[in-house]
């Protein structure tokens, strides 16, 4: 198998995106909080744009339940996560600097999991766990920018997902509506709209265009 240079990659990337925004994703670091139908989506589509530092952040390992919307393999059930999704995205960018951390995220440990991440997506199920992500980040570490979501469940329109800016430096994307308990399914196509939102977020952040 032919695998292209660092080098080439990186050019690849430039002609389609330019030298700046190309240098700009290769210098960041990016933290994923949540490797489910969010987070795998949220961490190839960085990958692919050519994010040199991802901190994955999950604890749980891969289920059958989780192959209809989360970039897994049917090979990598009962795996934990951020193995399988180090392993996934290392296919797409060879040489992307990954460090995975197989722990529960928690408002405690929160800062020392995340104080390289220039950005910070949060991609978790749980609704506690999610506002507890926010708040953390917003009252420890004002410095850095959030992304978050919030409504992305059933088969509602995919036009209703959208990216709101909250905060100078807090967004998030969703219908902030829908969800799992009360629309009862979660479908590949609206999880990854949402996922991409986010992931399209961060990159507009680091390439400077913050409003939305």
């Amino acid at each position: 198998m032919n695998i292209p240079t660092e080098n080439e990659m990186k050019n690849a990337i430039a002609e389609r995106c330019g030298i700046e925004c190309q240098k700009k994703f290769s210098s960041a670091t990016v933290a994923i909080c949540g490797l489910g139908g969010l987070g795998s989506n949220i961490a190839v589509s960085l990958a692919r744009a050519g994010v040199g530092k991802l901190i994955l952040i999950d604890f749980d390992c891969v289920d059958i339940s989780n192959l209809n919307r989360q970039q897994y393999k049917a090979s990598q059930i009962g795996i934990k996560k951020t193995m399988a999704l180090y392993f996934n995205l290392k296919e797409i960018a060879p040489y992307i600097d990954i460090r995975s951390h197989d722990v529960f995220l928690t408002a405690e440990n929160a800062e020392e999991y995340l104080n390289d991440a220039d950005i910070i997506c949060e991609a978790f199920d749980n609704a506690e766990s999610k506002a507890e992500l926010v708040n953390t980040v917003l009252e420890k570490m004002p410095e850095k920018y959030i992304v978050a979501a919030s409504g992305m469940a059933g088969m509602g329109s995919a036009n209703s997902i959208t990216t709101r800016k909250i905060t100078k430096k807090f967004y998030i994307s969703g219908d902030s509506v829908s969800d799992v308990e009360t629309e009862g399914c979660l479908f590949s196509s609206r999880v990854m709209l949402c996922a991409a939102h986010e992931a399209h977020m961060v990159l507009r952040i680091l390439s400077g265009e913050y409003d939305e």
